[in-house]
């Protein structure tokens, strides 16, 4: 059966094929028999052979190889788009006046279903957390921007209630929503959970869609000050000196300046 010239666009053909096939070039290529397996071979992307000893193994074809360089060039550029727009979110926190961190990993508090424990400790990674610029513990706003550029991603990131809860325990939660191939984002603002802040891209810039819920909090937990002093914030860039001249408009930290004024 010849593959179709882009397998990745099957239907038949997921994220859980692209990692079998990845197991079977790796290893020896014993069988498995299952339904996945099922499909590889008939897509072409999987050859079973014979060994001397009567033993049956599977090798990847050319087919499957060409597959998966297909499928590493797409994980790559989502990568890239992804980490892009978490950059350009992270600079426009920083020329909004605000201290922004990338790839930290925070402990959060999330509650359970046990009466007897209803919190419980877990560990946040927000793509970006920033904070205000300020003396005074209780100005401090912090803001958590979770980025998706894939719908596929973003669907399943809402589906995760634990992990919300955990960035609203931090402070604000906004998503930071990309476009598609096709220019269009990647969601809307009514699929967003009404405790979260939406913003997206419009002609490249950042833009509020919805803001995010008003929360009162008294300072940030000891252990995310620790985490944040062993931690380097991200620089505002060569803008930096401009940002004393007021924000960029429709940013979070916008309004977060002007309510401590």
């Amino acid at each position: 059966m010849t593959p179709p010239e882009d397998p990745l666009a099957a239907p038949c053909l997921g994220k859980a094929h692209a990692r079998r096939l990845r197991d079977i070039y790796r290893s020896a290529g014993w069988p498995c028999q299952d339904a996945l397996e099922i499909d590889l071979l008939a897509a072409g992307l999987l050859q079973r052979v014979q060994a001397a000893s009567g033993h049956e193994t599977l090798r990847v074809t050319d087919a499957g190889v060409q597959w998966l360089a297909a499928a590493l060039a797409r994980n790559r550029a989502a990568l890239n788009a992804h980490e892009a727009l978490v950059e350009q979110v992270a600079a426009a926190m920083g020329r909004a006046g605000r201290l922004a961190w990338r790839g930290l990993s925070l402990r959060a508090q999330v509650p359970t279903a046990d009466p007897a424990r209803p919190m419980r400790w877990c560990i946040a990674r927000p793509d970006v957390f920033s904070i205000r610029q300020t003396s005074v513990e209780s100005y401090v706003e912090p803001v958590v921007h979770e980025v998706k550029v894939r719908r596929a991603d973003l669907l399943g990131d809402l589906r995760h209630e634990a992990k919300r809860a955990a960035y609203l325990h931090l402070g604000e939660c906004w998503y930071v929503l990309g476009c598609g191939a096709k220019g269009a984002p990647i969601g809307q603002a009514d699929e967003i959970p009404p405790d979260c802040g939406v913003m997206g891209l419009r002609s490249g810039r950042l833009e509020v869609v919805r803001p995010a819920r008003r929360r009162v909090r008294q300072g940030l937990p000891f252990g995310v000050w620790m985490a944040l002093a062993k931690a380097t914030p991200v620089t505002a860039g060569e803008d930096e000196p401009q940002s004393l001249l007021g924000a960029e408009p429709g940013l979070a930290g916008d309004e977060s300046e002007r309510r401590a004024a």
